[in-house]
């Protein structure tokens, strides 16, 4: 890939910035800022390099959700003028004046469908607004979209900061330094089964919790009650009988007696698993302390659901060990930024499925369209 460091002296360039504006909202107001933060160093650059800049990006599923709430935050930084809809003549007025170092934002580009239709001519319509590319939004990098995708068929494209070092490390812990300990969690086996395969054959552990434990629970004959499985049967897979595979000894469950931790060989009809249990993460522990590479996807438990106590306790062992760690997902951030931990990890990836992706692929698609 060609970074943005190689571009040099932008004064009276049009620089298009695909960002990670991807962030949870409130009322109108941003309530994690952490993807935002994490791509300072590509505006700060961009800044000092003179470039006018037009940030493009979207925000949620929902083609009524708007970027506006992103503005009150990236003002808080640099001058940024809002510029409306892609599809409207005002973005293009705004930009003619735009002066030197400064930013237009764009509205949310998934409010027209031809963005995630990866439409050819809807690509060359975004391309219009400037003479050079960069992407810096690894959290989409494994959708085909057309910001994504198209954009680099038509001006010269570059890696910004984020999604350099994201590549970076990523790659990184794809060679690990051993012992090396690979957790995820979440849910979906049939999407991460490769994954665990893959690092079943390069690390020295890999422990998996979640709802994807309950697919090997109930492939080794355990009892899940009403948990949460996936649609693929795991009976036979050759992995379930592999030492390096961990899955958590006790677990967190509730059903008509509450909420009770008990042995995973205990779980009744009648019961739900939420989390892993405190033998667990005490395992884990000692797996961590023991590392010198921790890759970590997913929370352990329903997180969503209040049930975070694995994930949390995990995270801070994690934060006081010395090993080269990499942690990403969205739910597995949101307890790092709870629980104060962002500068005691090694790298907090702003992905979940890109980072996944890469992982398992070596690269994604828009990886691929810088390349």
């Amino acid at each position: 890939m060609k970074k943005i460091t190689e571009l040099t002296d932008l004064r009276g360039k049009r620089v298009i910035l695909r960002a990670s504006l991807n962030v949870p909202v409130a009322d109108g107001v941003v309530t994690n800022e952490y993807r935002i933060t994490q791509m300072l160093p590509t505006l700060r650059y961009l800044h000092e390099q003179g470039a006018k800049t037009i940030i493009m990006g979207h925000i949620g599923r929902d083609k009524d959700e708007s970027l506006k709430p992103i503005l009150a935050v990236l003002e808080r930084y640099y001058p940024v003028v809002w510029g409306g809809s892609v599809n409207e003549n005002r973005a293009k007025e705004h930009l003619a004046v735009l002066p030197d170092g400064q930013f237009l934002l764009l509205e949310n580009l998934r409010q027209d469908e031809r963005e995630s239709d990866n439409d050819e001519a809807w690509g060359e319509h975004l391309a219009s607004f400037g003479d050079v590319f960069v992407n810096d939004a690894f959290d989409n990098a494994h959708r085909e979209h057309a910001s994504m995708i198209q954009i680099p068929k038509h001006i010269p494209a570059y890696a910004g900061l984020t999604m350099m070092a994201e590549v970076e490390h990523l790659m990184r812990v794809m060679q690990p330094e051993h012992p090396a300990l690979f957790m995820i969690g979440g849910a979906k086996f049939e999407t991460k089964m490769p994954l665990v395969e893959k690092f079943l054959a390069t690390y020295d552990h890999v422990f998996v919790s979640g709802a994807l434990m309950n697919d090997i629970f109930k492939a080794r004959g355990y009892e899940v009650g009403t948990s949460l499985v996936s649609d693929v049967d795991l009976t036979g897979a050759p992995f379930l009988d592999n030492p390096k595979l961990l899955v958590p000894m006790d677990v967190i469950v509730t059903g008509p007696r509450g909420v009770v931790t008990k042995l995973a060989s205990e779980v009744a009809a009648d019961e739900a698993i939420m989390d892993a249990g405190p033998q667990t993460v005490e395992m884990l522990k000692t797996y961590i302390s023991e590392a010198k590479t921790v890759l970590w996807n997913g929370p352990f438990g329903n997180f969503e659901g209040g049930f975070a106590s694995a994930t949390e306790e995990t995270m801070k062992a994690l934060a006081e060990s010395d090993a080269l760690s990499v942690v990403g997902g969205g739910d597995t951030v949101a307890a790092i930024e709870k629980l104060g931990l962002n500068d005691s990890l090694g790298f907090v990836s702003t992905g979940g499925g890109a980072m996944l992706t890469l992982l398992e692929h070596g690269s994604t698609p828009a990886l691929d369209a810088l390349n």
